[in-house]
């Protein structure tokens, strides 16, 4: 038995630490862990929130094709490793990425059967204000983050399997979990 690849991304700001948070409460999914090459924040561990790792590090783990995925988003490097995915997955697990888009593509191209999802602002607006929130992007950055967000959005329909409004947590988590059900529904109706 195959499990299910949940891929959920969308812009910075949006909201994807809380929801998927609040996901992996709800739903008995294995959380992948991403590995990056970007310096940790504050309150991040590695190993729980990323592999943090050097350039070189990184860059190693791409010659060796250790990686599912990889992207570079903002100057540093995402990806996700690919023996706990695969491992994960053999055991009939559901395995939630969460990934920027760039990645998203390269594992919907590689998996097929993944269920990818964007996850949407209420508005521009909005958005913007949660970047200004967060007190760790600085106003070239925002204007940077939101000019990606618009093109993101955009393509969202076209690209992803599902497109989800963060206009409340909660309400966005029910939505994901009705998703992942009905999807996973259809792969054992098959």
């Amino acid at each position: 038995m195959s499990g299910t690849l949940l891929v959920i991304s969308g812009a910075s700001g949006v909201g994807k630490s809380t929801v998927v948070a609040r996901l992996l409460e709800m739903v008995s999914v294995h959380f992948s862990v991403s590995a990056t090459t970007r310096p940790s924040r504050p309150h991040e561990i590695d190993g729980v929130h990323y592999h943090f790792v050097s350039r070189d590090e990184f860059q190693d783990l791409i010659d060796d094709g250790a990686m599912f995925e990889w992207a570079e988003y903002s100057g540093n490097l995402y990806g996700t490793p690919k023996a706990q995915v695969l491992e994960q997955l053999a055991k009939g697990k559901v395995v939630l990425l969460d990934i920027e888009n760039q990645g998203a593509l390269q594992v919907e191209q590689a998996y097929p059967d993944a269920l990818t999802i964007f996850l949407a602002p209420p508005s521009m607006d909005e958005l913007r204000e949660r970047l200004s929130g967060r007190g760790d992007t600085t106003p070239e950055e925002m204007e940077t983050r939101l000019a990606v967000a618009e093109l993101q959005l955009a393509d969202a329909r076209d690209v992803y399997d599902e497109v989800v409004v963060n206009d409340d947590v909660d309400r966005a988590t029910s939505e994901i979990m009705r998703i992942l059900a009905e999807h996973e529904r259809g792969h054992n109706v098959s």
